[in-house]
């Protein structure tokens, strides 16, 4: 299958696999990392409206950017259509292509402020939203959001319809509802749905764990482009198996032990990079969780890696990890 790209707006991505955002995950060694495997566009974890109105020192850690990963999505929440407005005029300078709108975060400190997947309740706010910032800024904007908030109220078509009619110039959609969050079962086919409801381009999230989940997706769904999350937490290759898979039908050799912990390695010295090494060290804590899950002696390996606060020490246990 030729990986053939699409459009956001003026802004071109070269293929249809997409970094989605992780809050906690998607900084900008990981964003990296996954854009040397194979990520044709990638995301910022979600950045709050409020937190750049109260300049949030947290926030500039957050749109860290890199020449080389773009074209990058900059993730915004929040809840209100004027002041979300206001923000996205104040940071469109930044080095992003592209303005997405988290309206499908079901974390309930996010819900309960009526952000993120809320906002599915309201898609008249969440139009109103969608059209002041697209008519403040000349990047193009993007929603991404549910198949619904419950199982009641499964209103992605709908909403998808009301985005595209507001000025959003793409979306993503996960099949899954708020209520769902990240259990139970993907729901493709609404995401199909939503694809021949809009002319906007759609990316489809939710199960894409494999090369063959991507090809499945990309079957039943006919989306233009596929959001990984969950199934590259410490597996970034994801993006090159795939890319592989969906040109030959073959599958391509896992990393050997000795890659895998040459990335995480690399990872961590590249978060040392970025946030010094203590924040670092404590960060490569998840991530060594991730990478190493299901091999051997993973478990006391995590337990270990809790402890350290020093690159030296997870360089001696990786090391001695990776000769037993």
């Amino acid at each position: 299958m030729e990986d053939q790209g699409f459009r956001i707006g003026e802004v071109q991505i070269p293929g249809k696999l997409v970094l989605g955002p992780m809050a906690g995950v998607t900084d900008l060694p990981f964003r990296l990392l996954c854009k040397e495997q194979g990520a044709d566009l990638v995301y910022t974890e979600m950045i709050s409206a409020k937190g750049i109105y109260y300049k949030n020192k947290n926030t500039e850690l957050l749109w860290m950017t890199e020449e080389k990963e773009r074209p990058l999505a900059l993730q915004l929440f929040g809840s209100e259509p004027e002041l979300m407005a206001e923000m996205a005029a104040q940071i469109e300078h930044r080095d992003f292509d592209i303005l997405d709108i988290n309206m499908g975060c079901p974390v309930p400190k996010v819900v309960n402020n009526g952000e993120g997947s809320a906002l599915m309740k309201d898609p008249v706010l969440a139009g109103e939203i969608v059209k002041a910032i697209s008519r403040r800024i000349r990047k193009p904007v993007t929603v991404k959001f549910r198949k619904g908030f419950g199982a009641e109220d499964c209103n992605a078509v709908e909403f998808a319809k009301r985005m595209e009619d507001c000025g959003a110039s793409a979306i993503a959609v996960h099949g899954r509802t708020r209520e769902q969050y990240y259990g139970g079962k993907a729901d493709w086919d609404i995401i199909r749905q939503v694809k021949e409801a809009v002319d906007i381009p759609v990316i489809a999230s939710g199960d894409i764990f494999t090369p063959e989940d991507a090809a499945a997706c990309l079957k039943q769904t006919g989306c233009d482009g596929l959001m990984l999350a969950r199934g590259v937490r410490g597996n970034p290759w994801l993006f090159h198996q795939i890319r592989h898979y969906l040109a030959t039908g073959e599958e391509e050799e896992k990393p050997s032990h000795e890659e895998m912990v040459a990335m995480i390695l690399r990872h961590a010295r590249m978060l040392i990079e970025c946030k010094g090494e203590l924040m670092a060290m404590r960060e490569m804590r998840k991530h060594v969780a991730w990478y190493t899950a299901g091999y051997p002696g993973s478990a006391s390996l995590r337990r270990r890696v809790n402890e350290i606060e020093k690159y030296e020490d997870l360089e001696r246990l990786m090391k001695e990890a990776s000769k037993r």
